[in-house]
């Protein structure tokens, strides 16, 4: 029997259909957690029930359950996919050189925009709904979330370093004010423009972190 050798054309064929195949499957995943995404945000977190996420997403519930095992898994996917973008927004974060302001509102800005992204959304309604459920344990990106906040805050200080007060302050306030932004528009039909509250939240930390009244 002949030996094959690696420029034989068959082992070559294989393997790019192995990896053809693959790509096919990951295209498939992330087409379904984006659409997952957009049916949490367009139409509610009830909405999103097995059927109605494989009729939008133009699958069967079998395709779904080979990529994810079941609902829970599908929400689990979702959930880590939007804690995933958000992490890469706020590391990705450049702050520039200049007045204490400057430097709080390219904080404020790149935060807000991490805490309003569509994944980001859709992960806080299927957070809220599990704060009592038998998944309360498997989603913990809030206080991962609080936890980045105090470090991306620390950008706003000589030392680096955001542990300490007031820097942990920033970090909690950061947080806890997108994130109840981003709830205020989830319960609205209409869109709301934050662009006022942030600003006052800009004057807030600036006037904090210089020690003069906001």
């Amino acid at each position: 029997m002949t030996p094959t050798r690696p420029s034989d054309p068959a082992p070559v064929r294989a393997t790019r259909n192995v990896g053809r195949a693959q790509e096919r499957g990951d295209r498939t995943r992330d087409a379904i957690i984006d659409e997952t995404v957009r049916c949490i945000n367009e139409e509610g977190f009830a909405a999103a029930s097995a059927s109605h996420i494989a009729e939008r997403a133009g699958v069967t519930w079998g395709v779904i359950q080979y990529h994810f095992g079941d609902r829970r898994g599908l929400l689990s996917a979702v959930n880590a996919h939007g804690y995933a973008r958000f992490r890469h927004s706020i590391e990705s974060v450049s702050v520039p050189d200049g007045t204490t302001r400057q430097r709080v509102e390219a904080v404020v800005e790149a935060a807000w925009s991490a805490f309003s992204s569509p994944e980001s959304r859709a992960s806080l309604e299927i957070l809220i709904s599990a704060r009592t459920g038998p998944d309360r344990a498997r989603f913990g990106e809030l206080e991962d979330q609080a936890r980045d906040m105090e470090k991306l805050s620390s950008v706003l200080f000589d030392d680096g370093d955001a542990s300490g007060r007031p820097g942990q302050v920033v970090g909690e306030v950061l947080w806890a004010t997108l994130r109840g932004l981003v709830t205020a528009q989830m319960l609205s039909p209409l869109p709301i423009d934050s662009t006022r509250e942030r600003a006052l939240l800009v004057d807030l930390l600036t006037g904090l972190l210089d020690g003069t009244p906001a």
